[in-house]
């Protein structure tokens, strides 16, 4: 399991910790609401019976005990109705709408939708029925636990950001770091490789050799100049991409196996500008190219194909290889996720931070079948 399968591995458990945290949070307070709303039901019975009570008792008769109970109710909201549904009292409402009667009528009907009624039998042809509602006590502890979990994830979501951002930010500067000690390492063996050069060209005879190595050297310069970008905003220049893109191939094309073969479908007559800085933009494509000669471990096609769509230009490069599992389609442009022995898995990292930070493009993987092969996309604006 790499870093990336572990970091995964605990987001998911993180994950799955919080909702089993969620579910017995709401299974508690649901359970909790349903006592109290038992109870709060038992209150307004027991208030019933003390309103029917105080019409039934006569003036020898202790009343202490009944208006407390009857007074005792000061949370729960309740209306009661005849039998022609005509609102005789109610209890607990805003009182300053209780005037209007819409609004007492509006109570009345979320009230018969909330519970079913408590029915208290005057006489044997007269009844009463008293609707009533959660209290606001008890409403509230209903929708606690998600305003709760609303304010956690919140939390969660801002922390994680902040530490995203905290951790990226330290990624960005060990890569300047790098990329700049990388560049000012190179510039000495380069300068010393090119005076030794101009001494073996007065003295040798192999012209064509020399001439090699001085392709090397040049070589060795680009790969400086490129490091040294890193981290700076660099200089975008107006290029043509059909021959930027050709002279990559043909760079790879005669240092790779003569079993890779690489297929350039890019016919465009005319030229197609776009502002880029072709030295980082070819390094891209050679990570790319060097990529999928390793995944086809030496053997099969790759093609090139350039799609111009007015104001973008759509780059796909098609590989024969293993593919990529659907779920390491992101995780792949993450620095250090490799497959391989040997590497530090920057390539495609280094790739995603050049399109899409420097030249506000887009980097991805349009698509892959296992053992068949992947196409990656990159997406430019002309």
């Amino acid at each position: 399991m790499n870093i990336y399968s572990k970091k995964q591995f605990l987001k998911i458990s993180l994950l799955l910790a919080g909702l089993l945290i969620a579910v017995i949070s709401l299974f508690y307070t649901n359970t909790l609401v349903k006592k109290l709303a038992q109870e709060e039901r038992k209150n307004v019975e027991l208030w019933a019976k003390g309103m029917q009570k105080l019409g039934e008792i006569d003036n020898n008769s202790d009343l202490s005990i009944i208006l407390e109970v009857v007074r005792n109710n000061k949370t729960v909201p309740l209306i009661i109705i005849d039998e022609d549904n005509n609102i005789l009292y109610h209890k607990n409402l805003d009182s300053t709408k209780t005037s209007d009667s819409l609004y007492l009528k509006t109570q009345l009907e979320e009230m018969k939708l909330e519970n079913p009624p408590i029915i208290n039998k005057l006489t044997e042809n007269e009844k009463q029925y008293i609707y009533y509602k959660d209290s606001i006590l008890l409403t509230q502890l209903l929708y606690y636990p998600y305003i709760q979990l609303s304010i956690i994830l919140i939390f969660i979501s801002i922390s994680y950001y902040a530490f995203d951002s905290s951790r990226k930010s330290e990624q960005n500067q060990v890569w300047v770091g790098m990329s700049k000690e990388t560049a000012h390492q190179l510039g000495t063996p380069i300068s010393s490789l090119m005076a030794w050069l101009e001494i073996l060209k007065e003295k040798s005879e192999n012209q064509e050799l020399l001439g090699e190595v001085e392709n090397d050297i040049q070589r060795l310069e680009t790969i400086a100049d490129r490091f040294s970008k890193i981290g700076s905003k660099p200089q975008l220049n107006k290029t043509d991409i059909i021959s930027l893109l050709s002279e990559s191939i043909n760079y790879m094309r005669a240092r790779v196996s003569s079993k890779v073969e690489i297929i350039n479908k890019i016919d465009n007559e005319f030229p197609i500008y776009v502002y880029i800085n072709a030295p980082l933009f070819s390094w891209v494509i050679e990570n790319l190219l060097k990529n999928a000669v390793d995944a086809m471990k030496g053997e099969g096609k790759i093609s090139f194909q350039i799609t111009d769509v007015r104001q973008f230009l759509y780059i796909d490069i098609t590989d024969t290889g293993k593919g990529i599992a659907k779920k390491n389609h992101k995780t792949i442009f993450d620095p250090g996720y490799t497959t391989k022995k040997r590497g530090w898995g920057l390539g495609l990292s280094l790739a995603k931070r050049i399109i899409e930070d420097y030249h506000r493009g887009k980097i991805f993987i349009k698509n892959s079948e296992l053992n068949k092969g992947t196409t990656f996309r990159i997406v430019i604006k002309k």
